[in-house]
Formats: structure tokens, C-alpha cells, sequence
């Protein structure tokens, strides 16, 4: 389905024009009227009776697109982006694409048919080939922002946080604390994912740790799977002295089975979320800035639709939150 973007830009004119033109004004001169009513025609254009009266055929309406609102994660940006979108007089529209693995352009087809001004992703709900050349061809027509995930094109915004040197820190920090086999968990390998583990491997070679690729699992994030799998480890025999995940979630499941055998050993998580709090004892986290993350997208695509000019991506440090589960020395 085109766009008022596509309709300007095939006739070589501003967003405004298209629009004037849609609305009947006498401002447009007659050549270009006839060429812009013309496209129309033959793309088989359809406007927004809803926005034509707005002046820029826009409702002042976000696409936001992530996995699965249920998850507190997503809950949270979702909440955090909307509020800070209405300061602005923007609405949003959600789409939540699920965790099955079919193709999910059709999500993004949804929100274009609602005539969204831009669209924030959250996370990577998109992995698939097909699914990414989609993203692009959507970026060719309106402005695409990215929390906490990359793909390089442009009108493609990264709003990230360095989950890598995060990473790699607490692996540092837990090998001053003389801890020589540390052990991973993590659920996936979004764009998220992939760094957390980089910066697992990388802390992990820089000190020299025991890298057995058994200190290294990819389970299905849940608390019975991450009990299961310390407990089959330990079955094993497998050597470890901490553990680190890549999600708060895994972290309270890996304490609990460590607790049932009364066994005391450093453990963080990810996310920084509520749970972590929740937990007893509560859980060291790597807080990857959620709430930072959101504000600056929000920031950054209202700049966007300023015509300001912006950076391609942009990334912020993460944060260890201690607690009682890893308490580090900063002397170290």
C-alpha cells in the first residue's frame, strides 16, 4: 500500500504538496497538481479521512512494535515510551508479533496501514531475512527507531546500551573476587543477546577464565529451566564458582536450586527488573538503562520529525546494580 512519502517522492515534491493537494488548496500550481493527482491515481493511493484534516496527513501517530507485552521487559518500555510520546500530542498504536517463528513483516504491514508517522521497535522481534529487508523498505518511507537493537540503512535509528562492556565488567569483577569458572546462562540471540555473550567470552579470555563450553548454555527462559539445568550441571559434575544470566528471570532460578543445596556463590542477572528486587536474596542485576533507552528514542524521533539533524545510533553505558546475590569491591 504507498504512502503520502511515497506519492511525494515519486513526483519530486515535499509531504506538504501531496498534502495540499489532498486537501484542495489553490496553493499547488497546475502542472504539479495534475502530475502529484495523476501518481495518486496510479499508485492507487488511499489517504486517512481521519488525518487529511491535520494538514500532513498524520493522526500524530507512533507505530510501536515489540515480542510480547506480557513480558514485564516490554510492558515497561511500552509504558515508558507511551508517556513520554504524549508530552509530545503523539498517540501510539502497539503490535506485538509473538515468539513463533513465522515471518512477522505482516506486523509492520498492519501499522503501515494505520498511517503511523514513524515506528519505535523494541528489542529485536525481527530476525528472519525477509523480516529485515522489510524493516528497510519501511525505513525508505518513514523514520524506523530501534531500542536497544541495530540495523544498519538509512532512516534507521539505534537507540542502545553497551551490554557488552557490562558484561565483561561483571566477569571482571567476579575474577578479582577469585571466581575461575564462571558460569552463563542465556535465553536467546537477538541483538541484545549477542552482545551479552561477547561480553562474556571477552571478559572471559582477557582473565584467563575456564571458557569449558559447558560453562556455556542456552536455555528457554524460565525459572524450572534454569533450576534444571544448575541441577543437571552439578549431576555432571560440571566445575563452576558463579553465575552470570542474561535475563533477572534466570538468575532467580539458578539462586533457588544453588539455595536448595545450600550453596552460596556470586550470581547476577540482566535487566535490572522488578524481580530482582523481588527475590530473596535479592539479585545483582545489569540495569541496561530501559528507561534512559526509551526517553532519548522518544527524543530522538521527535527531532526527527523537526527535520533536525540526528546520529545514526546512539549508545549509553550500562549500570551493575548491586545486591545481596554479588557485592564487588570498587577497590579491585
Amino acid at each position: 500500500m504507498s504512502t503520502i512519502y511515497d506519492i511525494a517522492e515519486k513526483c519530486g515534491v515535499s509531504i506538504a504538496t501531496v498534502s495540499r493537494v489532498l486537501n484542495g488548496s489553490t496553493r499547488v500550481n497546475k502542472k504539479t497538481k495534475e502530475k502529484i493527482l495523476s501518481v495518486i491515481e496510479e499508485q492507487h493511493y488511499q489517504p486517512n479521512p481521519f488525518a487529511r484534516g491535520l494538514g500532513l496527513d498524520s493522526m500524530k501517530m507512533i507505530g510501536v512494535l515489540c515480542t510480547d507485552v506480557s513480558d514485564a521487559f516490554y510492558a515497561t518500555a511500552v509504558s515508558l515510551i507511551e508517556n513520554d510520546l504524549k508530552k509530545f500530542d503523539l498517540n501510539v498504536i502497539l503490535s506485538c508479533t509473538g515468539y513463533e517463528p513465522e515471518p512477522k513483516y505482516k506486523y509492520l504491514q498492519f501499522l503501515l496501514d494505520k498511517h503511523v508517522d514513524a515506528i519505535i521497535i523494541i528489542g529485536t522481534p525481527f530476525t528472519k531475512s525477509k523480516d529485515i529487508s522489510y524493516i528497510k523498505s519501511v525505513a525508505k518511507k518513514l523514520p524506523v527507531i530501534m531500542v536497544n537493537s541495530y540495523i544498519e540503512f538509512p532512516n534507521i535509528y539505534s537507540i542502545a546500551c553497551d551490554e557488552k562492556t557490562g558484561m565483561r565488567d561483571i566477569v571482571k569483577k567476579m575474577a578479582a573476587k577469585h571466581c575461575q569458572s564462571i558460569l552463563y546462562l542465556y535465553d536467546s540471540l537477538t541483538y541484545s543477546g549477542k552482545q551479552k555473550l561477547d561480553g562474556y567470552k571477552t571478559g572471559i579470555k582477557e582473565c584467563g577464565l575456564s571458557d569449558n563450553p559447558a560453562l556455556q548454555n542456552k536455555i528457554i527462559r524460565s525459572l524450572e529451566t534454569a533450576e534444571n539445568i544448575i541441577h543437571k550441571l552439578i549431576i555432571q559434575k560440571v566445575e563452576f564458582d558463579a553465575v552470570i544470566t542474561s535475563e533477572d528471570l534466570l538468575a532467580i532460578g539458578a539462586q533457588k536450586a544453588l539455595l536448595k543445596i545450600n550453596r552460596n556463590i556470586p550470581v547476577t542477572g540482566c535487566n535490572n527488573s522488578i524481580l530482582s528486587q523481588c527475590a530473596t536474596p535479592m539479585i545483582t542485576s545489569l540495569d541496561n538503562r530501559l528507561d534512559v533507552l526509551c526517553e532519548s528514542a522518544v527524543d530522538l524521533l521527535t527531532k526527527i520529525m523537526n527535520k533536525t539533524a540526528v546520529p545514526s545510533k546512539i549508545v549509553f553505558p550500562a549500570r551493575l546494580i548491586q545486591r545481596n546475590s554479588f557485592i564487588f569491591d570498587d577497590t579491585h
